[in-house]
C-alpha cells in the first residue's frame, strides 16, 4: 500500500469479497450476510482502512458519527470527568466497537438546561446520526427529548420511564444483597452503610438492596451517611458513620472511591480493615485494586455494558432488528483482602 492509506480494494483483497460487498458493508446496506460483514470488518481491522466521511454521507445520508453525552447537573462532576474512572470505563468500552463500524465518537458534555437544548437542535441538524447517553440524574429530561426528537438512542442505564429506546443496565439491588450477605458469611452483624448521592439513578437500588439483605438475614438497623462517589465524601462518611455507631463492625459503600476513602479514614484512626471493620465496595474499578487493603466489592462490567450499548447504537443506525434492543447484567462479587 505504499504511503497511501488503505482502500476498499484492499480490503476486498484482505477479505476475500469484491468491492461492491466491502462498500455495502462500510455503508450500511443491510442485505449483507452477518457472516460476511464480520469477514469484511475483520479485515478493516487488520490492515486499518477508514472510510472518507464525506463521501460516505454522500451514499448513506448519515453524518458517521456517535455523540457520547454525560448529562448531569453536578458541575463537580462534569468538571472532573476525564479523571473519574467511571466515565473512563465507559469511554474505553464504546471506543472500540464504533471504530470497529466506522463510526467516529463526538463527546458532549450537557450539565445545564441550555446545554441540553443545544445538544438537542445540534443533533436534530445532523450533528450525530444517533446518542449514547451516559445519565448521572433520575428523572433526566434529556433522554425523553432525544427520543422525541426521532433520534436513535440508547442508555447506560435503566430509563425511569419507558420511553422507547435502548439501554444496558445492571441488577444494582442484587450486588447490593451480594455484599450484604458476603459481610454476614464472615460474622459480621453491625453492618453500617455509605450511600451515594441522592437522585443518582444508581444510589437508591443499590441502597433498597442492601437494607433488604440485611432485614432478611436478621439485622433491622443499619446506620446510613450519604457521599457523593468521591474518596474525600467516602472519609466523611466513614466519620459520620462512626459517630452514629463506634461498634459498626462492617462498611458497604455504593462505590469503589467511597470504600477507599473508608478505608483511608479507617486506618489513619488505628482502625483494622478487616480485623476490627470488614469494607465492600462497588464497581470493580482500579480504585478497587489500587485501595490498601484491596478491596472486596461488587463488579460492574462497565467497559462490557459500554461496548453492548454501542453495538445497539449501531444495530439501529444499520437498521439491524426490529428496534431498539436492551441487555441486562448480572453483578459479581469479588473477593479480595478488605472483607
Amino acid at each position: 500500500m505504499g504511503n497511501r492509506g488503505p482502500t476498499l480494494e484492499d480490503v476486498a483483497r484482505e477479505a476475500g469479497v469484491s468491492r461492491a460487498t466491502v462498500s455495502r458493508v462500510v455503508n450500511g446496506v443491510r442485505n449483507v450476510d452477518p457472516a460476511i460483514q464480520r469477514t469484511v470488518r475483520d479485515a478493516i481491522d487488520r490492515i486499518g482502512y477508514a472510510p472518507h466521511q464525506a463521501a460516505r454521507a454522500l451514499v448513506t445520508d448519515r453524518a458517521g458519527t456517535a455523540a457520547l453525552v454525560l448529562s448531569t447537573t453536578d458541575s463537580a462532576f462534569a468538571a472532573r470527568i476525564f479523571s473519574d474512572p467511571f466515565f473512563g470505563r465507559v469511554v474505553d468500552g464504546v471506543l472500540p466497537v464504533l471504530r470497529r463500524r466506522a463510526v467516529q465518537p463526538v463527546l458532549h458534555v450537557a450539565e445545564s438546561e441550555r446545554a441540553r437544548e443545544q445538544l438537542v437542535a445540534y443533533l436534530r441538524r445532523g450533528g450525530a446520526d444517533g446518542a449514547l447517553v451516559v445519565s448521572l440524574d433520575e428523572g433526566d429530561p434529556l433522554p425523553g427529548r432525544l427520543v422525541a426528537a426521532g433520534l436513535p438512542t440508547v442508555l447506560f442505564g435503566r430509563p425511569s420511564e419507558d420511553l422507547g429506546c435502548g439501554h444496558v443496565d445492571l441488577d444494582h439491588a442484587a450486588g447490593a444483597a451480594l455484599a450484604a450477605r458476603h459481610l454476614w458469611g464472615t460474622g459480621r452483624r453491625r453492618p453500617g452503610m455509605i450511600t451515594g448521592p441522592e437522585g443518582a439513578p444508581t444510589a437508591r437500588p443499590r441502597l433498597e438492596g442492601f437494607l433488604a439483605e440485611c432485614a432478611a438475614l436478621g439485622t433491622a438497623s443499619v446506620p446510613l451517611a450519604r457521599g457523593r462517589f468521591t474518596v474525600d465524601s467516602g472519609r466523611r462518611a466513614m466519620a459520620e458513620l462512626l459517630a452514629l455507631d463506634p461498634s459498626i463492625d462492617a462498611v458497604f459503600a455504593a462505590n469503589d472511591l467511597m470504600a477507599q476513602g473508608a478505608c483511608q479514614y479507617l486506618g489513619e484512626r488505628g482502625v483494622a480493615v478487616p480485623d476490627a471493620v470488614a469494607v465492600v465496595g462497588f464497581d470493580d474499578s482500579a480504585a478497587a485494586r489500587s485501595c490498601s487493603p484491596a478491596l472486596t466489592t461488587v463488579r460492574q462490567p462497565v467497559e462490557q455494558m459500554a461496548a453492548a450499548m454501542a453495538e445497539l447504537l449501531v444495530d439501529v443506525l444499520d437498521g439491524v432488528g426490529d428496534g431498539p434492543g436492551s441487555l441486562a447484567f448480572e453483578p459479581v462479587l469479588v473477593v479480595r483482602d478488605s472483607a
